[in-house]
Protein backbone atom coordinates (compact mmCIF):
# COMPACT_ATOMS: atom_id res chain seq x y z
CA UNK A 1 0.00 0.00 0.00
CA UNK A 2 1.27 3.24 -1.19
CA UNK A 3 1.56 6.23 1.79
CA UNK A 4 2.48 9.84 1.71
CA UNK A 5 5.86 9.80 3.16
CA UNK A 6 6.55 7.33 0.33
CA UNK A 7 5.02 9.99 -2.33
CA UNK A 8 6.57 12.65 -0.47
CA UNK A 9 9.88 10.74 -1.08
CA UNK A 10 9.93 10.11 -4.65
CA UNK A 11 8.08 13.83 -5.11
CA UNK A 12 10.84 15.59 -3.31
CA UNK A 13 13.48 13.78 -4.98
CA UNK A 14 12.21 15.48 -8.48
CA UNK A 15 13.71 19.09 -10.03
CA UNK A 16 11.74 21.95 -9.01
CA UNK A 17 9.22 20.19 -6.90
CA UNK A 18 8.18 22.12 -3.21
CA UNK A 19 5.86 20.57 -0.72
CA UNK A 20 2.92 22.98 0.30
CA UNK A 21 0.03 22.78 2.93
CA UNK A 22 -2.85 25.22 1.63
CA UNK A 23 -5.74 24.64 3.46
CA UNK A 24 -4.60 21.54 5.75
CA UNK A 25 -4.15 19.28 2.51
CA UNK A 26 -0.43 18.63 1.35
CA UNK A 27 0.30 19.62 -2.15
CA UNK A 28 2.92 18.96 -4.37
CA UNK A 29 4.22 21.65 -7.16
CA UNK A 30 6.64 23.05 -9.94
CA UNK A 31 5.95 26.76 -9.51
CA UNK A 32 1.99 27.80 -8.88
CA UNK A 33 0.93 23.97 -10.56
CA UNK A 34 -0.23 21.76 -8.38
CA UNK A 35 0.80 17.98 -9.43
CA UNK A 36 -0.41 16.43 -6.62
CA UNK A 37 -2.71 16.89 -3.86
CA UNK A 38 -3.84 14.77 -0.80
CA UNK A 39 -7.45 14.51 1.09
CA UNK A 40 -7.09 15.74 4.61
CA UNK A 41 -6.79 12.52 6.02
CA UNK A 42 -4.29 11.78 3.32
CA UNK A 43 -6.21 8.59 1.67
CA UNK A 44 -7.02 9.89 -1.61
CA UNK A 45 -3.95 11.42 -3.50
CA UNK A 46 -5.54 13.65 -6.57
CA UNK A 47 -3.05 14.00 -9.55
CA UNK A 48 -2.04 15.40 -12.91
CA UNK A 49 -3.63 12.93 -15.34
CA UNK A 50 -5.05 13.75 -19.23
CA UNK A 51 -8.31 14.84 -19.23
CA UNK A 52 -9.48 12.54 -22.68
CA UNK A 53 -7.77 9.44 -21.07
CA UNK A 54 -9.61 9.93 -17.10
CA UNK A 55 -12.77 8.14 -17.84
CA UNK A 56 -11.48 5.35 -19.41
CA UNK A 57 -8.83 4.98 -16.15
CA UNK A 58 -11.28 5.12 -13.81
CA UNK A 59 -14.01 2.72 -15.80
CA UNK A 60 -10.83 -0.07 -16.06
CA UNK A 61 -10.26 0.31 -12.36
CA UNK A 62 -13.07 1.81 -10.11
CA UNK A 63 -12.19 0.67 -6.68
CA UNK A 64 -8.94 2.42 -7.09
CA UNK A 65 -9.31 5.33 -8.96
CA UNK A 66 -11.83 7.99 -8.96
CA UNK A 67 -13.24 10.85 -11.15
CA UNK A 68 -12.27 14.47 -9.14
CA UNK A 69 -15.01 16.48 -7.76
CA UNK A 70 -17.39 18.28 -10.20
CA UNK A 71 -15.12 21.65 -9.37
CA UNK A 72 -12.23 20.12 -10.97
CA UNK A 73 -13.22 18.79 -14.15
CA UNK A 74 -11.95 21.13 -15.99
CA UNK A 75 -8.57 19.98 -15.11
CA UNK A 76 -6.47 17.76 -16.09
CA UNK A 77 -6.70 15.81 -12.73
CA UNK A 78 -8.24 12.51 -11.44
CA UNK A 79 -8.03 10.72 -8.31
CA UNK A 80 -6.31 7.55 -6.57
CA UNK A 81 -7.01 5.77 -3.30
CA UNK A 82 -3.68 5.15 -1.52
CA UNK A 83 -4.91 1.76 -0.13
CA UNK A 84 -5.23 0.31 -4.07
CA UNK A 85 -1.98 1.21 -5.04
CA UNK A 86 1.57 -0.54 -4.40
CA UNK A 87 4.61 1.44 -4.32
CA UNK A 88 5.37 0.31 -7.63
CA UNK A 89 2.66 2.06 -9.22
CA UNK A 90 2.29 4.66 -6.85
CA UNK A 91 6.17 5.66 -8.46
CA UNK A 92 4.97 6.00 -11.81
CA UNK A 93 2.17 8.18 -11.09
CA UNK A 94 3.51 10.46 -9.21
CA UNK A 95 6.65 10.55 -11.88
CA UNK A 96 3.74 11.21 -14.56
CA UNK A 97 2.00 13.80 -13.04
CA UNK A 98 5.36 15.34 -12.86
CA UNK A 99 6.33 14.92 -16.07
CA UNK A 100 2.91 17.01 -17.32
CA UNK A 101 4.12 20.25 -15.15
CA UNK A 102 8.07 20.42 -16.11
CA UNK A 103 9.56 21.37 -18.90
CA UNK A 104 9.97 18.80 -21.69
CA UNK A 105 13.82 18.87 -20.96
CA UNK A 106 13.91 19.18 -17.57
CA UNK A 107 12.35 16.07 -17.57
CA UNK A 108 14.18 13.99 -20.07
CA UNK A 109 17.54 15.85 -18.20
CA UNK A 110 16.34 14.07 -14.96
CA UNK A 111 14.93 11.10 -16.94
CA UNK A 112 17.49 10.63 -18.93
CA UNK A 113 15.03 10.51 -21.98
Amino acid sequence: MATIDGVRRIALSLPRTEEALVRDRVKFRVGRIVYLAFSRDETVMGFAFPKEERESLVSSRPSTFLMPPPSDLRYNWVDARLSAIDDVEMEEIVIDAWRMVVPKRVAAAHLGD
